[in-house]
């Protein structure tokens, strides 16, 4: 198995967060995280990224076991995250956020190259390249962080509620963006999303949260039309 979650636990103080989930995907697949606000799902990509200790469990990917990990050593082994929230550097310029991605790489050449390949995905980017990060819109952001994660080269991007708070329009760019960064440069991508009517649009499979634990979980065309589903989880538009 490319990258598997085995029965995490995690706390905040004496709370349960996350109970006993197991997550786990072939590489090249996109997978959804989907269910209401403080389910548990952006608590096990904190999990994932090291951010957050587990309690009980283990993460491995690609071989590799990840939950014993400082957050860079994760990091420098091909995962990469675009957290909740549009965090960029206000003050910095496009440019110099997007090649903050790049703190690990030496391979300038590379870079270059990731660089451009990001603003030709992202023109809108491209258009802003010297104005400071702040001064964009928040779909802009969005795209920028996105973007900024790419240029770690990863071969696992996670995704963090990436349509929270985002025009429609651009929700669909994003959207767009996502299909195309798991089709065309082979990405495995975990998507944390509580539009769960997009995320089950662009996702090869699916796994739905309720309090910590996972309710239902199967391949995203058929839980589309799954009717607890369809109750209790599509309430997004895409």
């Amino acid at each position: 198995m490319y990258f598997e979650v085995k029965n995490i636990n995690l706390n905040y103080d004496r709370v349960r967060a996350v109970r006993n989930v197991s997550i786990s995907m072939e590489e090249g697949e996109t997978i959804a995280l989907i269910g209401a606000n403080g389910a548990g799902k952006s608590s096990t990509l904190r999990a994932i990224t090291g951010l957050k200790k587990l309690t009980e469990g283990e993460i491995w990917f690609d071989g590799t076991r990840l939950d014993h990990l400082p957050p860079d050593q994760i990091v420098r082994k091909g995962v990469a995250m675009v957290p909740e929230g549009r965090r960029v550097f206000p003050f910095m310029s496009v440019k110099d956020n997007l090649l903050m991605g790049a703190f690990t790489r030496s391979d300038k050449r590379a870079i270059a190259a990731d660089l451009e390949g990001v603003l030709a995905r992202f023109p809108r980017l491209k258009e802003r390249y010297s104005q400071a990060a702040g001064t964009l819109s928040g779909g802009e952001q969005q795209m920028l962080v996105i973007g900024r994660a790419l240029m770690a080269a990863p071969r696992l991007l996670l995704l963090d509620e990436p349509s929270l708070g985002i025009a429609p329009k651009l929700v669909q760019d994003i959207a767009r963006s996502i299909v195309a960064i798991n089709r065309d440069h082979g990405v495995s991508v975990i998507l944390v999303e509580q539009n769960s009517r997009m995320a089950l649009a662009i996702s090869h499979r699916a796994y739905a949260f309720s309090t910590g634990e996972i309710a239902i979980e199967g391949i995203s065309a058929e839980l589309r039309t799954d009717p607890r589903i369809q109750k209790l989880y599509l309430g997004g538009e895409l």
